[in-house]
């Protein structure tokens, strides 16, 4: 197993997480920033006001995108395991 090789696993894992993650978190990002204008302009500070939307949106995000992330993962894992006979050389 050279350093190349495993810099690559370690690129491909790093490039699946973001890939996984950035539409949660954009979600979240627009979703908090437009309830930040509501209470800005309303002037109501009420705290569950912020985190109810943002965990309905996250999990509404994750219905809605769970098959494709599974297909993500599946992808890499199943290369990963097929990438295995190179890793005993």
């Amino acid at each position: 197993m050279s350093q190349e090789f495993i810099m690559d696993i370690g690129k491909q894992a790093l490039y699946v997480f973001l890939e996984l993650s950035a539409p949660v978190l954009i979600i979240t990002l627009v979703v908090g920033l437009l309830i930040s204008i509501i209470q800005a302009t309303t002037q109501i500070q009420e705290q569950t006001m912020t985190f109810i939307p943002k965990i309905l949106a996250v999990i509404f995000t994750l219905i809605l995108l769970g098959p494709w992330m599974l297909n993500i993962v599946a992808g890499y894992t199943s290369d990963l395991f097929n990438s295995l006979p190179q890793f005993i050389r």
